[in-house]
C-alpha cells in the first residue's frame, strides 16, 4: 500500500510555471492519428465534430505502487487522480456546456489507464499517446521521470479537429475542471 493518499493533494507542491511552451499550439489543427482508448476503440481526434476536452496528464498511480522518488518536487507532476475525479464530477456539466467529447490523455498504455478508469468510475475514456505520436506532432511539453517519457499536464480545448484554446500550466489539477466550465461560460457563446 501507499504512504500515502492519490486522492490529495499534499500540502507545499511546487507550482509549474508558464515556460511559454504551449504558445504556439492555439489554432493548429491535430493531426490524422488513431489514440487507443480504454473503451477498446481508437480515436481520431481531428476527426471529431463539435467541442472536445482533452486533458493532458502525466500518469495516474496506482493505490499498491508508490509514486517514482521524487515526484512531489517536479513541478505540476503530482495531481492525476484529482484531477480526474475532478472532470468525474463535472462531466454532466461539461457536456451541458456543449463539450460533445472528454478524454484524459497520458503516455501510460491503455491496460494500466483501464485499471484507473474502472478504479474511479471515470465516464469518459482515457486515451494512450504511448508512443508519443501525438505529442511529437503537436510539439507537447514534456518531462522524463523514472525512464519514462511524461507529457506536462495541460488541457487542450477542441473544436472541430482544430485547437481553441489551451490550459497551461494546469494548477492545482483538481481546479481544471472548474477553470475549464469557467471558460465555457465567459468565453465561448454557446456549444
Amino acid at each position: 500500500m501507499r504512504s500515502d493518499n492519490l486522492h490529495e493533494l499534499p500540502p507545499g507542491l511546487p507550482v509549474p510555471q508558464d515556460d511559454g511552451a504551449c504558445d504556439h499550439l492555439a489554432g493548429l489543427a491535430l493531426p490524422k492519428l488513431a489514440l487507443r482508448s480504454t473503451a477498446g476503440r481508437s480515436i481520431d481526434l481531428s476527426a471529431l465534430a463539435g467541442r472536445s476536452i482533452v486533458y493532458c496528464y502525466p500518469r495516474t498511480g496506482r493505490p499498491d505502487e508508490e509514486s517514482p522518488a521524487g515526484w512531489n518536487e517536479i513541478p505540476g507532476a503530482r495531481g492525476c487522480t484529482p484531477q480526474s475525479c475532478a472532470f468525474r464530477d463535472h462531466y454532466r456539466e461539461l457536456r451541458a456546456l456543449g463539450a460533445s467529447n472528454l478524454f484524459g490523455l497520458s503516455t501510460q498504455d491503455t491496460d494500466y489507464q483501464r485499471e484507473a478508469a474502472d478504479r474511479l468510475h471515470l465516464p469518459f475514456e482515457l486515451l494512450s499517446d504511448r508512443k508519443l505520436e501525438l505529442a511529437s506532432a503537436l510539439k507537447l511539453p514534456t518531462f522524463t521521470m523514472a525512464g519514462m517519457t511524461l507529457i506536462k499536464r495541460l488541457t487542450l480545448i477542441v473544436r472541430d479537429g482544430a485547437i481553441e484554446h489551451v490550459f497551461y500550466p494546469v494548477f492545482p489539477p483538481d481546479r481544471n475542471a472548474p477553470d475549464v466550465i469557467r471558460w465555457l461560460k465567459e468565453c465561448v457563446p454557446g456549444p
